[in-house]
């Protein structure tokens, strides 16, 4: 029986630990650097945003600083 080359991963990412590189997987692994990067991405993103509508926290704190 032939394995389909289509559900096969790519050598790339069964160089990392043999499991897809965008599966969601709990622990150390290098599936969680990748999410821990997007979500950071994502909130910086939102606290950008959030800062443009004139809610700044930083700002805030310096103001208390003074």
């Amino acid at each position: 029986m032939q394995a389909n080359k289509a559900t096969e991963l790519p050598s790339i990412a069964k160089a990392y630990n043999g499991a897809d590189r965008n599966a969601f997987l709990f622990g150390w692994n290098p599936q969680a650097e990748l999410w821990n990067g997007r979500f950071a991405m994502i909130g910086f993103t939102a606290y950008l945003l959030w800062d443009l509508a004139g809610y700044s926290v930083i700002r805030d704190l310096l103001h208390l600083v003074k």
